[in-house]
C-alpha cells in the first residue's frame, strides 16, 4: 500500500490562525511542530527597534489547532526590552537553544499566562505576546507593527509523518530526535515482536522502514500484536507486511511492505538499510542473513524469546543483542540459530503480547542508544530479561 501524502497542516483550516493571517500578521507552521508569526518589532538594549520572531509549540486535533495546553512561547532574537532599553523581565523564563523548524533557533522562552490560567487559542495567546513587545516599539515610533500582510505559504517539506510530531515540539526535543531522522530501518519478521518494533519505529522520523515477511496475519496473531483487528480483517487472511503496512501507513509515509520470507538467496536487499532488527526464528535462513550483515558493516539487533509453560504459570527470558562492526564475534556468540522443530507438534511457541512488546522495547532503546537518542553510559551490547526474579542483565561493554 502507498501512502497517501498530505501537506503541513493548511491553515485556513483553523479559524484561529486563519483570524492571525487575515489580521496581517506573517504566521508560518513548520514541519516540527510550531507556529511562528514572523515580523515581530521588539526594543533591544540599545532602545533601537528590531524585529524578531515568536514560536509557539501547536497542540493538534488531527490537522486542526485544539486550546493551546502550554502559555510559554518561543522568541528568535536578542532579549526584548522597554522603551529605555532595560529587559522585560515580566516575560522572562529562561533562555537556551529551542528548534522550532525550518531552519530556526530561539534563543529565549517567555512565560505570560493570562488570569483564567489558560489561552483559548492561538490567535489570542500570540497577539498577547505581541502586544506585550509591542507597547514599548509605540513608545519609540508608533508606526510599527507586527502586522505586515507578508504571507509564507504552507509547503511540503518531505516529512515522515502525515501530521504533525507535536509530541516533539511540546517536549522540546526536536533536536534530539532528529538524530533518527536519516535512518533507513528494515524489520525482518513482523510476528510478534517484530510488529511491535514496527509500532515503535513508525513513531519516529526515519526516514523508510522496510518490513519483510511472507506470511499471513491470522487469528493467532491478532493477541500478540498492537492494535486490534476486527473480524473481517481476519477473515482475509491478508499478508502480515500488507495488514500492518496498512495501519502504519497513516501515520508514517515511509513504510515500504516486502512480502517475502529473507534468506541466503535475497539477503542483498538489505544493502541499502542502515540499521536493521532481526526478529526472526533461527536456523539457516537466519545464519544467511546475519553473514551479509556482517560482511555489509550494517549495526542490527537480534531478539529472542524463549517460553515455557510450568507448573500452571509461565517462566522464561527475553534478549536482545546489538552487534556492530567492532564486536561481530561477541554478538554471534549470543546470537540463537537454533532451528524450532516444525514437525512438532507438542511445540507451542508460547508468546505473550506484554513480552512481545518488553523484547521490542530492549532492541529499540538500545538502537535509540546507538544513535545518541538516549544516555548510553554503559554502552551495553545485550540485554536481557528473566521472568521468574524479573532480573534485567546486561553484558558486553565497549
Amino acid at each position: 500500500m502507498a501512502p497517501f501524502s498530505m501537506s503541513i497542516i493548511p491553515i485556513d483550516r483553523s479559524s484561529d490562525l486563519e483570524l492571525l493571517r487575515r489580521e496581517g500578521y506573517n504566521v508560518q507552521v513548520t514541519g516540527a511542530g510550531y507556529l511562528v508569526v514572523h515580523d515581530v518589532p521588539y526594543v533591544n538594549s540599545k532602545r533601537e527597534i528590531a524585529v524578531g520572531a515568536l514560536a509557539s509549540n501547536l497542540d493538534l486535533a488531527g490537522d486542526v489547532t485544539a486550546q493551546p495546553q502550554d502559555h510559554t512561547a518561543k522568541f528568535i532574537g536578542e532579549y526584548p526590552c522597554d522603551s529605555n532599553g532595560k529587559p522585560l523581565e515580566v516575560l522572562k523564563h529562561q533562555s537556551g537553544s529551542y528548534d522550532v523548524g525550518h531552519g530556526f533557533v530561539a534563543q529565549h522562552s517567555f512565560s505570560r499566562k493570562p488570569a483564567r490560567g489558560h489561552y483559548e487559542n492561538y490567535h489570542e495567546k500570540m497577539t498577547a505576546y505581541v502586544a506585550l513587545l509591542g507597547k514599548h516599539v509605540a513608545a519609540i515610533d508608533p508606526l510599527v507593527t507586527a502586522k505586515t500582510h507578508k504571507v509564507i505559504e504552507p509547503k511540503d517539506d518531505n516529512l515522515p509523518f502525515n501530521y504533525l510530531d507535536t509530541a516533539s515540539a511540546r517536549a522540546e526535543i526536536n533536536t534530539i530526535t532528529a538524530r533518527l531522522a536519516e535512518d533507513a530501518i528494515a524489520i525482518v519478521g513482523v510476528g510478534g515482536t517484530g510488529s511491535y518494533v514496527l509500532d515503535m519505529v513508525a513513531k519516529t522520523p526515519v526516514k523508510q522502514i522496510h518490513i519483510f515477511d511472507a506470511d499471513r496475519f491470522l487469528t493467532h496473531n491478532a493477541f500478540r500484536a498492537p492494535g486490534a483487528p476486527e473480524i473481517e480483517d481476519l477473515r482475509a487472511q491478508p499478508l502480515k507486511v500488507e495488514y500492518f503496512a496498512s495501519i502504519y501507513a497513516r501515520m508514517h509515509r515511509g513504510i515500504i511492505p516486502h512480502p517475502i520470507h529473507i534468506d541466503a538467496t535475497n539477503a542483498d536487499k538489505l544493502g541499502s538499510m542502515s540499521f536493521v532488527f532481526l526478529c526472526m526464528e533461527g536456523g539457516a535462513a537466519k545464519r544467511a542473513v546475519v553473514d551479509k550483515l556482517e560482511a555489509l558493516g550494517t549495526p542490527f539487533a537480534d531478539v529472542g524469546i524463549g517460553l515455557y509453560a510450568k507448573r500452571n504459570s509461565i517462566g522464561g527470558m527475553l534478549r536482545s543483542i546489538l552487534s556492530l562492526p567492532d564486536a561481530r564475534e561477541r554478538a554471534r556468540s549470543r546470537i540463537s540459530f537454533a532451528t524450532d522443530d516444525a514437525n512438532n507438534e507438542y511445540d507451542k511457541n508460547i508468546q505473550v503480547a506484554d513480552l512481545n512488546a518488553l523484547n521490542a522495547c530492549l532492541a529499540v532503546i538500545a538502537w535509540k542508544k546507538l544513535r545518541g537518542f538516549y544516555f548510553n553510559l554503559g554502552k551495553e551490547r545485550f540485554v536481557s530479561y528473566t521472568i521468574a526474579n524479573s532480573l534485567l542483565a546486561k553484558g558486553d561493554p565497549i
